[in-house]
């Protein structure tokens, strides 16, 4: 009962600070005003979000250590297991993945790339996820450190290359299931070159 209580308060709160962040710009809200539009106190608000930033990253945490979790979970090897799991994304249109034309997502997605502040948190939470991944792979590969973060390096920034093209195809005009096929076709792409090396793109 007290953590449905907790949640339901941190979701109030998030809630309210994302309508004001969307209505009047992230810079210009402060964080009294959220804590009045949630009827919480300041300190009550700083209790489930250390940050002003965290109001809207918290959206996307679960996602944070996602790619460790899945390399730990699945039976095939690391680059098989991620390639299925972000093609699965993109068949149930998880907003991680880009590819959601629903608005609130778009929104989100708006107000993050068009926010420094939010951009460099991003960055952060990239550097942790991936980070996270290279102990994953050193786990179940055993593989050296170099080369789990050589390749933990190359797996993160292939998801987020994806996510954000998908998400740039929908803000042009695409409807997701429009984008769908294209999308596919680049992870495949993508997770092709990662799996045979950049050699197989006359890189070599």
């Amino acid at each position: 009962m007290r953590e449905r209580k907790k949640e339901r308060t941190r979701k109030a709160i998030s809630d309210a600070a994302i309508t004001l962040f969307l209505k009047s710009g992230f810079d210009q809200v402060s964080i009294t005003q959220v804590a009045e539009a949630a009827e919480v106190s300041r300190r009550t608000l700083f209790a489930y979000f250390p940050t002003k930033e965290d109001l809207v990253v918290h959206r996307l945490a679960d996602h944070e250590f996602e790619n460790a979790r899945v390399v730990r979970a699945r039976r095939e090897p690391p680059v098989a297991a991620l390639r299925a799991h972000f093609l699965e994304g993109l068949r149930e249109r998880d907003p991680i993945t880009g590819l959601s034309d629903k608005p609130e997502v778009l929104a989100l997605y708006r107000l993050i790339k068009e926010t420094p502040a939010l951009m460099n948190r991003m960055v952060t939470f990239h550097a942790s996820g991936t980070r996270a991944l290279a102990d994953a792979l050193r786990e179940v590969a055993d593989v050296p450190p170099l080369v789990a973060d050589l390749a933990a390096d190359q797996l993160s920034g292939v998801r987020w290359r994806l996510a954000l093209d998908n998400n740039a195809r929908i803000t042009a005009g695409a409807s997701a299931d429009e984008a769908y096929p294209e999308a596919v076709e680049a992870a495949e792409l993508s997770f092709s070159l990662l799996l045979n090396g950049l050699g197989s793109a006359g890189l070599g």
